[in-house]
């Protein structure tokens, strides 16, 4: 601890505007409501203070994890000796390029990204507004629902790559596959997208996102903490189905437990620790596995001091 007080004090001298943080709790940045207090999180403001960060903490030979909503993290309710990047509302901007084209800096949300382009009468983007990510996360994943993906509307994405340098890939450099782009599993920091989409009618846009978030409300349990889907689809299946199928719809474990509403969900019931996810986790996938033979993989992104 003693390391990252001193390292914080550098930091503040240096980058006297920066919004930062220490011993910040995770649980109050993730969507699982689950996580112990990160030694150091900082919230940058603009695509300038980000760099001088990222530059900063490679200087100190620090590897930061770089979160947006934390609406795909569990988190270690152990204290978690990182320090955090989290580009949020500063990191939020959206303006238009073009006739049918946005720019969108990674931490705007994709529901007010969604609605901004309905707002132009911009379609292509109905899908991504009940994900309750931000942009730099699904550009990342290559999120989609309701039969839409990031990769049909990224056009390009700007970002810092391993040696900090600041970059550019066009969507036929990004090697999009379900859940899998050329960032993910990389040091590499988004820092904006370049969303390219048609030209519709802004009333029926509104319709169909209204539509949408109607569906997902009746069969997801939105009303309790999660982080979403916690399993990738399996070839020629769905990861609900299976767990339905294995009768493990309303399983718990401590605080843990499979939704009753929808089986492809892990719930925090009010008091679930991270043990309590990973055991029910665990148990899905070797229940499914024995039944089966198909291996479940997260989709939730598990984050500890490992």
């Amino acid at each position: 601890m003693d390391d990252f007080t001193l390292l914080i004090h550098e930091l503040e001298n240096r980058m006297p505007k920066l919004d930062l943080r220490e011993n910040e709790p995770m649980k109050n940045h993730c969507s699982f409501k689950i996580g112990g207090e990160a030694a150091a999180m900082a919230l940058p403001s603009s695509v300038g203070e980000t760099e001088e960060l990222c530059r900063f903490l490679r200087e100190k030979g620090v590897r930061p994890l770089v979160i947006g909503n934390g609406t795909n993290l569990l988190v270690t309710d152990a204290p978690l000796w990182r320090f955090v990047i989290k580009m949020s509302d500063g990191m939020g901007a959206i303006e238009s390029r073009g006739e049918n084209g946005v720019y969108a800096l990674c931490g705007a949300s994709l529901a007010k990204l969604a609605s901004e382009c309905a707002h132009l009468s911009l379609t292509g983007l109905e899908f991504a507004h009940g994900i309750p990510g931000t942009l730099g996360g699904a550009a990342s994943m290559n999120a989609g629902a309701y039969g839409g993906e990031m990769k049909q509307v990224i056009r390009s994405v700007a970002y810092l790559d391993k040696d900090l340098i600041l970059r550019e890939k066009a969507a036929e450099e990004l090697d999009f596959s379900y859940r899998h782009t050329a960032f993910s599993d990389t040091d590499d920091v988004i820092l904006g997208c370049c969303i390219q989409l048609e030209r519709g009618n802004k009333d029926e846009i509104l319709s169909r996102m209204r539509e949408l978030s109607e569906k997902r409300r009746a069969s997801q349990p939105l009303d309790k903490p999660s982080a979403g889907s916690t399993f990738k689809r399996p070839a020629g299946g769905y990861a609900a189905a299976l767990i339905e199928e294995a009768g493990l719809k309303g399983f718990a474990v401590g605080g843990a437990q499979v939704s009753e509403k929808h089986a492809g969900f892990v719930i925090n019931r009010g008091d679930a620790t991270f043990k309590d996810v990973i055991r029910l986790m665990e148990h899905i996938k070797e229940t499914v596995f024995r039944r089966t033979g198909i291996m479940l993989e997260p989709e939730v992104k598990i984050i500890d001091n490992g």
